[in-house]
């Protein structure tokens, strides 16, 4: 898996993933936009989800580095649920 930041807000689970040289802004499993950079992406996905309260700063939202999830097979529909109802 590569790496990415995380932020489970209610109703969806918001990803920025690193994808090449640039980002991928994803709500839940949906690609919204790509950006160059992860604090554009931050940004971008305020300006698209006014509603969804998410955090303003890169170091707010949690960090997963790709080399940790390596290991691990992709996670179930479950888990990502898991994850969502978190917040």
């Amino acid at each position: 898996m590569l790496a990415q930041y995380v932020h489970p807000a209610p109703g969806a689970l918001y990803r920025i993933v690193s994808h090449g040289h640039r980002w991928r802004a994803l709500r839940d499993n949906e690609e919204l936009a790509r950006y160059d950079s992860a604090e554009d992406a931050v940004r971008g996905l305020r300006e698209l989800e006014p509603t969804a309260r998410l955090p303003r700063r890169l170091g707010d939202w949690r960090f997963l580095p790709a080399a940790a999830l390596a290991h691990l097979s992709p996670p179930t529909a479950a888990a990502m649920a898991r994850l969502a109802s978190a917040a």
